[in-house]
């Protein structure tokens, strides 16, 4: 679910096509200690008051002492869950965006014509638990965004293809992107080449090289 300040970041014509976080597990990771301390403390609290001092003004020291120790714990986790739960990778049908941060704000973002290159990681557990690394080559001068073990990484890197695809033959026909109509005789070659370059980057199948082919050539 996207946030407000995600949608204000949009551009005219521009939708999102995916959110996505870091897979669950990096969170059970960073709040596990968290979570064991949590109960260590409310075994001892309980230990205390049930056998060492049952009852009177000790026994109400004890929870207190004990309530005010286990906040920390309680903070930390749950300053964990809303730096997980802010960090949100985005794919729209014009950029790749990363958001990260609970106040102040980390907001980096990639135009999918600048994409060059989609690379998807994923081990045995990754393959097993959905989750999994994708790095996006681009041509900007970030040179490389690497997201760590995104879940349902095959989800991700196939929004990010289809959207890359859909953007490259906006801009060959013309048709959605407001560009000037090339002449036919001057424009299909072109295209042609740059369906041949995206298809050879792995960006586009040779079945839809083929059929994106065939329309052009049906077009004129």
């Amino acid at each position: 679910m996207t946030n407000r300040y995600v949608k204000n970041m949009l551009g005219e014509n521009e939708e999102i096509l995916l959110v996505t976080r870091q897979h669950g597990l990096v969170l059970f990771k960073n709040i596990v200690a968290e979570i064991v301390l949590i109960l260590v403390i409310c075994a001892a609290i309980a230990a205390v008051s049930i056998f060492l001092v049952p009852t009177g003004f000790l026994n109400i020291l004890v929870w207190i002492v004990g309530g005010g120790i286990l906040l920390f714990p309680l903070i930390g986790m749950m300053h964990d869950i809303l730096v997980w739960s802010n960090k949100q990778f985005i794919i729209t049908n014009r950029r790749v965006i990363q958001v990260a941060g609970i106040i102040n704000k980390n907001v980096t973002d990639s135009s999918l014509e600048k994409v060059n290159d989609v690379k998807m990681v994923q081990s045995f557990w990754g393959r097993m638990l959905n989750y999994g690394d994708i790095e996006i080559l681009t041509a900007s001068e970030l040179g490389v965004n690497l997201f760590r073990k995104i879940g349902n990484p095959v989800k991700v890197k196939t929004t990010m293809i289809n959207a890359k695809n859909r953007l490259a033959n906006d801009d060959l026909t013309g048709q959605k992107t407001g560009a000037k109509v090339v002449p036919a005789e001057i424009a299909i070659p072109d295209m042609l080449t740059e369906l041949d370059e995206l298809k050879k980057k792995g960006i586009i199948t040779e079945e839809e090289f083929q059929e994106k082919k065939k329309d052009l050539l049906a077009r004129y």
